[in-house]
């Protein structure tokens, strides 16, 4: 158990044996590179470049075909050693065992009873596959002269994985032996599948993401092969396109921020162990603690022993889950769509508008998102769009009249509207935009829970479904709140009802429902603007929240890491770094 098996030749069609020769294999990654680094198509044409770049894909992994790393036996087998190993280098192991939960993969039972809060996990940092790690281990040489490696430490590791991976001596190897060997992140589905998101937001990350993936691919595969000081790298002989996947998928379903030794600042790391824990809804219960210099989790909630241990991956959105994970989760009390609105330059009223965002923190085009919960809209996005909806005499009110700096500080909160009329101006908008991007589906919801009975239905065409109606019902109850309170505020003016009155005590507050509601609008990040939230990066220059890479550059590996580790103390519930 537990040899390497390697094939470096692949049977053709009459069966006999065919080596690939190296300058047909580069002329195809030369190929690639070139098309994956073209401009960015035009609107409506990304379909059509995704197919082109995954046909270049599927002839370089047909030639490929037997070449890749592989392990004998199956996941299960190498556990045994994952938890002797954890022990030995100082894990804790006592109270949890590794056991398959069906559906949600292998995950960790506990086998005794663990109270909440209670410290059960910790990983000293010599067993984490950090940045650092790679620029001491064989990759060393090439990551001190490719800036790419320099800026994108998620491909650092996904290299570096790769390397210890065709090392037999190799530190790591009883972990990354327990990694899976396939995942069911998108850059796994098949064209069919992939198809079935066509129309949904979440459809443009998935093709960047291959498109990033297959240009980092090519380039690394081009340097591995060229560049000096990648002589004596592992990966010379055997860098397959499948391999490059694997490795992506296993950095981007585990890579965690935690703080470099001295505290400074911090670095991205792999943690053995912790990794096999599934999420659920709740609060970041893991951190560091520099002092003893390990990872530590402490218990979500009470756990009786066989019970499975959760922790909370982070209030991602369940677009993120999928594309960054590879799963769908159902209760995903943070699930969201994007919106994207902008008042237009055009606009007589530009200026104006923009100025009063401006007071209130809020760029005058912006990114926003459409919540599965109620209220469906943030204290910003509120703001904005009564900005968005305002007349020239209330712009002026807000500028220009009494206590006007005041006044910016209501403009989130719910219980004081700027005029009934703007109120229903509102969510009259957000009632047809909802209903407008609605529209843009070529399924409606019935279709697709009907699809969903299917019993033949593949995993990833069932979570692709699942996803594109998820959207479609967050919608839906933007569109249905929308309305309500239209009708709601229409009476009111109908009506004749005064406007509510602020003392000066209330001004500062936001909405009221949000645990943060007492913070001024200008003092809270905004947490809509996630559109894009990957690190692009070129050869020369560090972009955050780039929305495209650009045309020259390797792209994201990923754009969040799956579980943010707090630098706080370990029972901090606080937002992760």
């Amino acid at each position: 158990m537990g040899k390497k098996s390697r094939v470096k030749t692949q049977k053709s069609g009459s069966g006999a044996s065919a080596v690939v020769s190296p300058k047909e294999m580069m002329n195809l990654i030369s190929e690639l590179l070139q098309k994956c680094s073209s401009a960015a198509p035009s609107a409506g044409k990304e379909w059509e470049e995704y197919i082109q770049i995954r046909g270049l894909v599927e002839k370089i992994r047909k030639k490929q075909k037997g070449m890749s790393v592989v392990f004998e036996g199956t996941r299960e087998d190498y556990f045994p050693e994952l938890m002797s190993w954890a022990q030995e280098n100082g894990a804790s192991c006592d109270g949890f065992t590794i056991a398959n939960f069906g559906s949600e993969g292998f995950g960790l039972q506990a086998t005794r009873d663990i109270k909440a809060e209670e410290l059960f996990l910790w990983i000293p940092r010599k067993m984490l596959m950090t940045v650092e790690s790679a620029q001491n281990s064989v990759l060393g040489s090439l990551y001190s002269q490719d800036r790419i490696l320099q800026a994108m430490g998620n491909v650092t590791l996904a290299l570096h994985l790769l390397c210890e991976r065709a090392n037999s001596a190799s530190f790591w190897l009883p972990y990354i032996r327990s990694l899976p060997q396939e995942y069911d992140t998108p850059l796994y589905y098949q064209q069919e599948e992939v198809q079935l998101l066509l129309g949904t937001q979440a459809v443009q990350d998935v093709l960047n993401q291959y498109k990033n993936t297959a240009r980092q691919y090519a380039y690394f595969y081009k340097l591995v092969q060229t560049h000096p000081a990648a002589s004596k790298l592992p990966l010379k002989d055997s860098f397959t396109f499948d391999d490059y996947r694997w490795s992506v998928s296993s950095v981007m379903t585990r890579q965690n921020q935690i703080p470099t030794e001295d505290g400074s600042r911090v670095t991205l790391a792999l943690i053995p162990l912790w990794d096999m824990c599934n999420h659920t809804n709740g609060l970041i219960t893991t951190g560091y603690n520099l002092e003893d210099d390990r990872c530590e989790c402490v218990a979500l909630q009470d756990y009786k022993e066989n019970e499975q241990i959760y922790i909370f991956y982070g209030t991602r959105s369940n677009a993120e889950f999928v594309i960054h994970n590879g799963f769908f989760f159902q209760d995903n009390s943070h699930d969201r769509v994007k919106i994207k609105l902008g008042v237009s330059k055009s606009e007589r009223l530009y200026a104006m508008k923009a100025e009063v965002l401006a007071r209130a923190g809020i760029p005058a085009s912006c990114v926003f998102a459409l919540h599965c919960n109620e209220p469906p809209i943030s204290a910003q996005l509120l703001a904005f769009l009564r900005v968005f909806c305002m007349t020239e005499e209330e712009l002026k009110d807000y500028l220009l009249g009494d206590h006007a700096i005041n006044k910016i500080f209501t403009l989130g909160n719910s219980e004081f509207p700027v005029s009934w009329e703007n109120e229903i101006k509102l969510w009259t908008f957000l009632e047809t935009r909802a209903a407008l991007l609605l529209k843009t589906y070529k399924t409606t919801s019935e279709e697709d829970r009907s699809m969903l009975e299917k019993p033949d239905l593949s995993l990833h065409s069932r979570v692709a479904i699942q996803l594109r109606l998820a959207e479609k019902q967050i919608l839906e109850k933007a569109w249905a709140s929308g309305r309500a309170k239209r009708l709601n505020f229409q009476k009111k003016q109908e009506e004749g009802a005064p406007l509510p009155r602020y003392e000066e005590s209330d001004i500062a507050l936001l909405e009221n429902t949000n645990a943060d509601a007492k913070l001024p609008i200008i003092l809270r990040k905004l947490e809509e603007v996630e559109d894009g939230q990957g690190i692009q990066m070129d050869e020369h220059t560090h972009l955050l929240n780039g929305e495209k890479s650009p045309s020259d550059s390797i792209g994201s590996l990923n754009q969040k890491s799956q579980r943010e580790v707090s630098c706080n103390d370990v029972t901090s519930g606080s937002d992760s770094v």
